[in-house]
């Protein structure tokens, strides 16, 4: 909610303050000032030792730390070498990022940035299509051709 009330706040200056200056506020100067105002790092390089708490605390000296999750391989549970740090507020996480982004982290060294947004798209994973033995073509439960 809070997010959302910023941006709204940056949007109506955009718009307040390119309509004194008699044109409109370049985009990427709008997208520039959400981007900076991220609660949310992203830190790769993770040695695969690294668990959730270990992360938190090594993020926590510069604020509150509301989570913190190393993520792992869906099949085999084991860590992917990166993860995300969530902040409480922008300074804290501003702060995270200029301290730690190269630094030493369980004998790794470890880099950080800005979360950027997963894109949405229209599919969801899933199965099926040519070759795989569920929601292809045909509907046969052995896969065999139904022509």
């Amino acid at each position: 909610m809070a997010f959302s009330n910023k941006l709204g706040n940056l949007v109506r200056q955009g718009f307040l303050t390119g309509g004194v200056h008699g044109g409109p506020v370049p985009p990427t100067s709008l997208l520039t000032s959400v981007r900076y105002m991220s609660t949310k790092l992203f830190v790769g390089g993770l040695s695969y030792g690294t668990n959730d708490q270990s992360l938190k605390e090594a993020f926590g000296n510069f604020g509150h730390v509301t989570e913190a999750r190393v993520i792992t391989d869906r099949d085999t549970g084991r860590s992917k070498g990166f993860g995300f740090v969530n902040f409480d507020t922008d300074e804290a996480a501003s702060s995270a990022l200029a301290s730690m982004d190269g630094q030493e982290l369980q004998g790794r060294s470890i880099r950080v940035s800005y979360a950027n947004e997963r894109p949405a798209t229209g599919f969801r994973g899933g199965r099926g299509g040519f070759g795989n033995s569920g929601g292809g073509y045909g509907g046969s439960a052995a896969g065999q051709n139904d022509y």
